[in-house]
Parts: C-alpha cells; sequence; structure tokens
C-alpha cells in the first residue's frame, strides 16, 4: 500500500488501507505482534500525511482511523491468544485426566503379553468414556474394557468409578459373576434411569480363559490365521441395568491372541461402508508384538475413515505365551482351608 500511495503522487488517497495491515495480523498473530504492524502502520500514515501539500480533514480521519483498528485488533489478538491457551491448557488437562484413568498397560501382565491404546475421535479431545484394565490377581489375569454412554467430563467421572470399584473387587471376588454384579451396584448408584455402560470382562487362569459380558461387543480370538467372534452364550443388559451373565469358557492354547475393543471400532466406516475388523483382523494383528498389532490397526482404520472417526475406540491386545513353567496359580490365604479340605 505505501509503494502504490508513494507512486500515486504527492496527494494522500490511500492511507485509510493501512488499517488492513493489523486487521490481517490479528488473524494469526499473537497480540504483541499486532501492535507492532499497528504502530507501524500508523506512523506511515503519518509520514504520509506530513509529506503532503496541505493537511487534509479526509487524511486526519483516516490516520486517526487506522489508530483505532490497531487498537481493536490488539484487543481481538489478545482475546483470542487468551482463548487458544486455555484451549491448550484443558487439552493438557484432558490428557492428564485421562492418563489418571486408563493407565499403561503391559508389556506383560501374569502369563499374558499385554498392550492398550485409546484412540480419540477428535485431535483436541483425548478425554472420553472407553475405559479399559488389565491386572494379574489371585485368581489369574483379569482384564476388562467398557464403553460409558455419553461424553465429556460426566463419563470420565463414570469411567473412573467403574475402573476404581474393578480395580479393588478384582482381587476380592473369585467368581466374574460377583465381579459383575458389585460393579452393577457401583454403577447404579451413581447414573440416572438412562445411563449406562457396556463391558467385557476376561479371565485368564492356567491357559483357560472366561469371558462374561454386559452388552459389549465380543472379543475377537485370533487363532492359527483364524479369527473367532467370542459371543457370550446368552445376551445381557450393560452395567446399571442388572445383568446376569453366563460366562462363556475357551481353553487358550500358546500363540492364541485376543482383541477387545469398544463400539466405535465396529461403527468405523466411510461412505456407509464399516471398517472390515474380523476380515483384516489376522493380517493386522497376529504379528509382531502386541503393541505393533494395535498400531498396525490404528493406522489402517485412521486410513479407512481418511482421519474421521465418529467414537472414541478403546483396544486391548493380550497374547497368551503358556503357563508358568513349574508355578501354580496362587490361591489367596483365606482359600488355603478350603483348597486342602
Amino acid at each position: 500500500m505505501s509503494a502504490v500511495e508513494a507512486a500515486d503522487g504527492r496527494k494522500v488517497h490511500y492511507v485509510a488501507l493501512l488499517a488492513a495491515a493489523p486487521v490481517l495480523a490479528a488473524a494469526l498473530a499473537s497480540w504483541l505482534v499486532v501492535l507492532g504492524v499497528g504502530v507501524a502502520a500508523t506512523v506511515i500514515g503519518v509520514g504520509f500525511a506530513l509529506v503532503a501539500p496541505k493537511a487534509s480533514l479526509v487524511t486526519s480521519v483516516d490516520v486517526v482511523a487506522v489508530a483505532l483498528t490497531t487498537g481493536f485488533a490488539v484487543a481481538v489478538a489478545w482475546v483470542r491468544q487468551r482463548q487458544s491457551e486455555r484451549i491448550v491448557e484443558l487439552t493438557k488437562l484432558a490428557s492428564v485426566a485421562q492418563q489418571a484413568v486408563l493407565r499403561p498397560l503391559g508389556p506383560q501382565v501374569g502369563t499374558l503379553s499385554v498392550a492398550g491404546r485409546y484412540i480419540s475421535s477428535t485431535a483436541t479431545a483425548e478425554i472420553g468414556g472407553d475405559l479399559y484394565e488389565a491386572i494379574d490377581t489371585p485368581y489369574g489375569v483379569r482384564m476388562i474394557i467398557g464403553d460409558v454412554r455419553g461424553k465429556g467430563l460426566d463419563a470420565v467421572r463414570l469411567a473412573s468409578i467403574v475402573l476404581g470399584s474393578y480395580r479393588h473387587v478384582a482381587y476380592e471376588r473369585a467368581d466374574l459373576r460377583a465381579v459383575v454384579a458389585d460393579l452393577d451396584r457401583a454403577v447404579a448408584r451413581n447414573v440416572g434411569d438412562e445411563d449406562f455402560v457396556t463391558a467385557a470382562l476376561v479371565e485368564e487362569r492356567g491357559g483357560t480363559l472366561t469371558i462374561v459380558n454386559c452388552g459389549h461387543p465380543p472379543p475377537l480370538l485370533l487363532r492359527r490365521g483364524a479369527v473367532i467372534p467370542l459371543e457370550p452364550p446368552a445376551p445381557a443388559p450393560p452395567l446399571g441395568f442388572m445383568p446376569v451373565v453366563r460366562p462363556r469358557v475357551e481353553r487358550l492354547e500358546p500363540g492364541d491372541r485376543l482383541l477387545l475393543f469398544t463400539d466405535g471400532l465396529g461403527e468405523a466406516r466411510r461412505d456407509g461402508e464399516f471398517f472390515p475388523t474380523a476380515d483384516r483382523a489376522w493380517r493386522l494383528l497376529g504379528h509382531g508384538t502386541v503393541a505393533d498389532g494395535l498400531a498396525s490397526l490404528e493406522t489402517a482404520l485412521v486410513e479407512w475413515v481418511h482421519g474421521r472417526l465418529d467414537d472414541d475406540i478403546a483396544l486391548v491386545l493380550m497374547e497368551y505365551v503358556g503357563a508358568r513353567t513349574g508355578a501354580a496359580v496362587a490361591v489367596p490365604s483365606w482359600e488355603v482351608g478350603a483348597a486342602e479340605s
């Protein structure tokens, strides 16, 4: 603009256009940069006004307008910068909250190689109601994966309640059905009439796999190139609706892998076509470490949906490496008498 004004002769016509500089800067730059740009634009405007052959009221008004626009642009940039900083802070807090709820898994839990992965549906929100845990208990390795109805902090609060209860009762209850009953009471005490938590609970003990399912997508068993959905013997409602579950029992073979996932994986689609999880599971998950398998699955999934997921996804992949040699599953002290009788 300065070059155009200089080329136009000694008369001043375009000073008002200098106001565009701080306005454009306010869209991207910090308020200090906008202030510097605005001051420079105002000084340039004053310089053109001073070199004009005679003072003009229009030119003076234009210079004042540039100065006022600079002040407005600085204010806009300051507000935008504060909002951006707050978004960054909230994102960090969300990440910390997510990590507090979902502790890192593996790489080894009891006789199992285990990895977990959380895939957020949005780049700026790393928090949701999907949950998972794997712990080595006196009753074998126990895992849970679940999905809270809803999103945001309320969903995270309920997920933390479920996980906190699970981390306690998984060590106390010998039967997974009793664990489900305890979790159901914990959910019922903390939700409304329409809230619930789908969940699948898995126990590996001495090579025997036991699964109870409360309205959750069935895990996938990967064995010798085949992918087997482990459907429950009978359907059961989610936690919060007093589920009565029937366990499914499978005998594991060394090298077997089990994929636990939330319904965000089953609902991922592009152009109305769902991601073919069962068809591609062995090719993606059957090789390398379990962590490598989940990374491959995430890459294929994100590529399939072109980076646009409708829901968060929690994934847990475990591999059975065989029973402990010369070791028995630990029996808690209060059951020693019963075991010997």
